[in-house]
């Protein structure tokens, strides 16, 4: 771990409150730890409902992202749209969607598909982020199949998970997501990563950042290719940074 693995993963971080009871004064906060005193982040990322308050609180410089589908991941079609236009009205930059999991578990992928597919199109030119949930997924076909959903309905991002379920983001299903990325000749210069849930430390996220570098190239270590989805790997950021933390005896496994 060094500090250039600190700074990459402060520029690469979408800096994540998702609990239920959030308030406007959360996320006034949240917009203020946005703006470290490192520099910046790439994204803030809430709930649909604060996704206008958190553009009205931020630069232009930061992205805002708001979730849709957010965390259950059902195949209702209505609802994702529903909650895609309240992002797209607020303003906001990203859209991160949870991918029907248990439909693809159940061999539906049609309706999965589908879903991906109609919020793709209720989104044009905002940045979008498939969630797929790996941890439920299971096997390494069934994340797979959900790579190559997520690509051919038009992903810009493919993410690990929601950060609410049992398992979070680990190296094994990122070995699997960045390799379809990696060997699809439509998605393997323009896709990106992300890794969200469990990841608290710059020890953690620079593993996540090697494996990137090793799948996709050192090109793809910027903010327009890799994200962090975290609420608490700022503060480790930070204590690296300010020099308070020398190093994080966290394993380089899986989280």
């Amino acid at each position: 771990m060094t500090q250039h693995d600190a700074r990459l993963a402060l520029a690469c971080l979408d800096l994540t409150s998702l609990n239920v009871a959030d308030t406007e004064a959360d996320v006034a906060d949240l917009c203020r730890r946005a703006q470290s005193p490192f520099g910046p982040v790439a994204a803030v990322c809430v709930w649909p409902r604060l996704a206008g308050f958190a553009r009205a609180h931020l630069p232009a410089s930061i992205a805002v992202a708001a979730v849709a589908n957010f965390p259950h991941g059902h195949a209702d079609i209505d609802a994702a749209m529903r909650d895609t236009a309240q992002i797209v009205q607020a303003g906001a930059q990203e859209v991160d969607v949870v991918l029907p999991y248990r439909s693809l578990i159940a061999g539906e992928e049609r309706a999965a598909a589908r879903l991906l597919v109609a919020v793709r199109k209720a989104c044009p030119g905002l940045l979008l982020k498939v969630i797929l949930e790996t941890g439920e997924l299971k096997t390494p076909a069934l994340i797979e199949l959900a790579c190559q959903l997520s690509l051919d309905s038009g992903a810009d991002f493919l993410k690990t998970s929601t950060g609410k379920t049992p398992i979070s983001a680990t190296l094994e299903a990122a070995r699997i997501m960045l390799g379809a990325i990696a060997a699809s000749p439509a998605a393997r210069q323009r896709v990106g990563f992300k890794a969200a849930g469990g990841i608290r430390t710059v020890s953690e996220a620079a593993a996540y950042l090697a494996l990137t570098q090793e799948l996709l190239g050192a090109s793809a270590l910027t903010p327009q290719r890799f994200r962090i989805g975290a609420s608490s790997l700022l503060n480790d950021i930070e204590a690296v940074l300010s020099g308070a933390a020398e190093a994080s005896t966290a394993p380089r496994g899986a989280y």
